[in-house]
């Protein structure tokens, strides 16, 4: 899987809480037939379909697609909308709305004058880099975590409307702890007092939707490091963008806790994540700010464009 999303303000905890992370972003085709419906719904292999699938975002994540796309972030301070490019140095990410509307000509100035520093700061990119780095371990690690951490059950079919492909079945599993599973890092600990559900594409081997929630208290590092609320609850969804290429599509966020015992902890948020366009693998952090730059040029034309378009005045 990339290292596709959301550099944190707090990461070395928050990093923890988002385990949700499942971004793929890479072209790679099934492992094998797939489990049928009918056969899926024992364990063995409710277990075997889960353990196809997490080797396919696991083999995922060493593909070197990049994309530009969008993100929309609501949150109950209201939405924020940004246009990101992944690049070999680090993602790019510049703010091009807030609640829906357009940033005014010198906010949008003030976003690219910030991304040109940071291009010129070889040592800032450096920690951007390395940050995103220790990430994407961090998730790759819950990811793999996912067979042993669980017990799995079938719990029916549905549409694969969410991914893309409305036709296609897809696979639904309901997802306990497992008792035997012993989390060998901090990062894996939040998985105990998880349950939910699964949802894989058969046909792709693909992790289609993760929807989980707290049904206890999470400690980490004996309280010392902190703690997660009973009754947190995340999803994530992610579909295929074309070319058998996976991106997260979705993520919700719900949870509240504690850091360090003292500072409270409360994310909640709803992001959609949208057009998804292929890039050249081997851009620089340079060359991607002035892709987004370019891309908002565009925008904005077209928002004049249908500003003065007869067809969109009142009469």
């Amino acid at each position: 899987m990339s290292s596709r999303r959301q550099l944190q303000k707090d990461p070395q905890f928050v990093v923890v809480v988002l385990l949700v992370l499942l971004a793929a972003g890479s072209t790679i085709g099934p492992i094998g037939v797939g489990v049928a419906f009918a056969s899926a719904q024992d364990p063995a292999s409710c277990l075997e379909l889960v353990r196809d699938a997490v080797a396919n975002e696991v083999a995922a994540n060493s593909n070197s697609t990049k994309h530009m796309f969008r993100v929309r972030k609501q949150t109950p301070q209201g939405s924020q909308t940004k246009l990101y490019v992944e690049t070999r140095d680090a993602m790019v990410g510049m703010t091009i709305a807030s609640n829906d509307r357009p940033l005014a000509p010198q906010d949008i100035q003030t976003e690219e004058r910030r991304l040109e520093g940071m291009a010129g700061n070889a040592e800032q990119l450096r920690r951007k880099h390395s940050q995103e780095q220790e990430n994407a371990e961090r998730t790759l690690r819950i990811v793999k975590a996912l067979p042993d951490a669980f017990l799995y059950q079938y719990d029916g079919e549905e549409s694969g409307e969410a991914s893309g492909d409305a036709g296609r079945q897809l696979v639904r599993l309901r997802f306990r702890p497992n008792p035997a599973y012993q989390p060998p890092t901090h990062a894996e600990q939040v998985l105990v007092g998880m349950q939910g559900f699964l949802v894989i594409d058969p046909t792709t081997h693909r992790l289609a939707r993760i929807d989980g929630t707290l049904f206890k208290e999470v400690a980490f590092g004996w309280g010392i490091l902190g703690h997660l609320d009973k009754g947190g609850h995340f999803l994530v969804e992610q579909r295929d963008i074309g070319n058998g290429c996976w991106e997260v599509s979705r993520m919700s966020l719900n949870l509240t806790g504690k850091i360090l015992m003292f500072k409270s902890l409360a994310i909640k948020s709803d992001e959609v994540f949208s057009d998804f366009r292929p890039v050249p693998n081997g851009i620089t952090f340079a060359e991607g700010v002035e892709m987004l730059k370019a891309e908002e040029v565009k925008l904005a034309q077209n928002r004049g464009a249908e500003t003065i378009d007869p067809q969109n005045q009142s009469h």
